[in-house]
């Protein structure tokens, strides 16, 4: 993940969070414009220490922030929640095949289950 892409996604968690560049600032400790040069300037990265802190404020996680989509990381969560949640030999069948069938498989199961009780 370069400089740009790190700078942005604070920018998505922030307005996610529904915080303006002030606001975020603010809730750091930091200079009411500390956001906005970093996201407007884009020549600086925060801290480690910083961006841990900015990444709680806006109330996501390192694993969210860092995630290859971090727009897709809930629906991708959801999934892997969905799937572990099978049989280990249904898991390793849909894991086998297309994962656009993964779906389906997973709702077959829950009527399966829902019919067994």
């Amino acid at each position: 993940m370069d400089k740009i892409e790190i700078i942005n996604r604070i920018g998505y968690i922030r307005v996610r969070a529904k915080l303006t560049q002030k606001a975020l600032s603010n809730a750091l400790g930091m200079n009411p414009s500390y956001i906005n040069r970093l996201e407007c300037q884009k020549d600086f990265l925060p801290s480690v220490e910083v961006l841990m802190n900015i990444i709680e404020v806006c109330g996501s996680t390192p694993e969210e922030f860092f995630y290859h989509d971090i727009t897709a990381y809930e629906r991708d969560c959801a999934i892997k929640e969905k799937l572990d949640s099978l049989p280990s030999e249904v898991r390793e069948f849909i894991l086998d095949c297309n994962p656009d069938l993964m779906d389906i498989f997973i709702r077959l199961n829950s009527m399966i289950v829902k019919s067994d009780k």
